[in-house]
């Protein structure tokens, strides 16, 4: 068994810096060793082990501690927060005020995040038009002219050099409260801007990733589309992604049995796959996140109604490791935080992922991902310098044949693997992260036997490469 304290000692974050004021904790940044990465600004390798958990569940934070808890006590380290909408929206009255008890729930959100020791991403936006749109929960009316705004229509609000310039001293409010905080993953500006009714988002974008280093140079900054469900999304993620100043290329993904793209009605681990192979492909060196994922009823209608069904979490897992095997800087990031993992509690999941990466260095690895053929597994390669990871999904086992059709997983026993041309060691060190249990095979030449495992599991080899 691998100790999970090193994990939280050496992968996700020191453990000192528990104990450290918010001055003296290293920031995240993009690894100057390989830029597919990211690291501590000390050196530190970090991976983020998280998941998107927009507001609390009440009207205080207590029920966001608990959540907080429950994932760092699964070395989970990063959370990505909407501050656009509901409990955190310090810009709701009236355009351009900020509301002041609004500013002390962020204040508390950064205290637990703090004490928990988890890195957050901090969502600026997410309307999507100024009241033209049939979407009520998303529209923002008070930014019109006759309501004391600045905008015209939702279009004058990424156009207009007037809503620009509310916009940045909006920027400029949240630094001055906020600013130079290391347990700020980055700021993200606005969530799925694409998907606004109108307006040239992508200039407004290349206009305000600048302003956002500016004001918080320490702190990555980014963007996000939405889900990339249909052909055109395809270029138009591939536009977006050369975009200057946006430090981590971020895709949006879900199992989705009305979306156009037949990838995103079939497995799980592909459609994750998929989404991070069409970001790698534009050659861009930056990192890149699934960085919301999950299920829903067709079309966005809702969330997926076999969530209640699967309390092994298997839609979960797939998220989780799919996306880093296939060469993304960390694991996807669920959306359904409440209502699936923590209603089905499935946070063990987040320790089962920290179990397989635990005292990894990617940077210093320079992982490829590649994958093997198998007659009956998937299998997912990152190959290191000193050590290569593997990831095997059973491919008979799916959401479909185990949610939907009620077919439980098969245990698979004498399931052989040639390893050829991926390590020189004789000893392989095998991890069933539904048993939560390492062990070990021997190589027979380049052959090892896996143990009995169902639905998913991983290797680790550690001896140097074979040229």
């Amino acid at each position: 068994m691998k100790p999970l304290l090193l994990l939280a000692a050496i992968v996700l974050a020191p453990c000192m810096s528990c104990l450290l004021n918010a001055d003296e904790r290293p920031f995240v940044r993009v690894s100057p060793r390989d830029a597919r990465y990211f690291e501590l600004s000390d050196g530190t390798p970090y991976i983020p082990v998280g998941l998107n958990m927009i507001a609390p569940p009440g009207d205080d934070l207590s029920g966001m501690e608990d959540w907080f808890r429950k994932l760092s006590v699964n070395q989970g380290n990063f959370v990505r927060i909407w501050l656009g909408r509901g409990f955190f929206e310090v810009e709701h009255g009236r355009s351009g005020i900020y509301d002041e008890a609004k500013a002390k729930r962020i204040e508390g959100l950064l205290d637990l995040a703090r004490k928990y020791n988890i890195r957050l991403k901090l969502c600026l936006e997410s309307f999507r038009h100024l009241g033209e749109g049939s979407q009520a929960w998303a529209a923002q009316p008070l930014h019109l002219i006759e309501n004391g705004g600045t905008a015209t229509r939702t279009s004058d609000f990424f156009d207009g050099e007037a809503s620009r310039r509310l916009f940045q001293r909006k920027l400029d409010w949240y630094a001055a409260r906020f600013g130079d905080d290391p347990i700020v993953f980055g700021w993200e500006l606005w969530n799925e801007v694409d998907c606004i009714r109108e307006g040239n988002w992508k200039a407004w974008t290349e206009v305000m990733l600048p302003e956002l280093h500016q004001r918080f140079p320490k702190n990555l900054a980014m963007q996000s589309l939405g889900s990339f469900d249909t052909e055109s999304k395809r270029q138009r993620y591939q536009d977006f992604c050369p975009i200057p100043g946006n430090d981590v290329l971020q895709v949006h993904r879900y199992l989705d049995l009305g979306a156009q793209l037949e990838v995103c009605r079939g497995p799980v681990d592909i459609a994750a796959a998929d989404a991070v192979h069409v970001l790698l492909e534009t050659g861009i060196n930056k990192p890149v996140l699934l960085a919301e994922s999950g299920a829903v009823e067709p079309s966005h209608s809702g969330p997926f109604k076999l969530y209640s069904q699967d309390t092994a979490g298997i839609i979960l897992h797939d998220v989780l490791f799919a996306p880093f095997f296939s060469g993304a800087a960390g694991p996807g990031h669920i959306w359904h935080w409440n209502i699936y993992v923590d209603q089905n509690d499935l946070w063990r999941h987040f320790a089962r992922f920290a179990a397989v990466v635990q005292d990894l260095d990617p940077a210093a690895e320079g992982f490829q991902p590649q994958m093997l053929d198998h007659p009956r597994l998937r299998v997912y390669v990152l190959r290191g310098r000193t050590t290569t990871l593997l990831w095997c999904r059973d491919a008979q086992n799916t959401w479909q044949t185990e949610l939907a059709d009620g077919v439980p997983p098969e245990k698979l026993a004498d399931v052989k693997l040639d390893l050829s041309n991926l390590a020189t060691g004789r000893m392989v060190d095998v991890y069933d992260p539904w048993r939560d249990e390492w062990s070990q095979v021997v190589a027979r030449g380049t052959e090892i036997t896996l143990p009995e495992f169902s639905r998913s599991i991983a290797i680790r080899l550690h001896a140097k490469l074979s040229e």
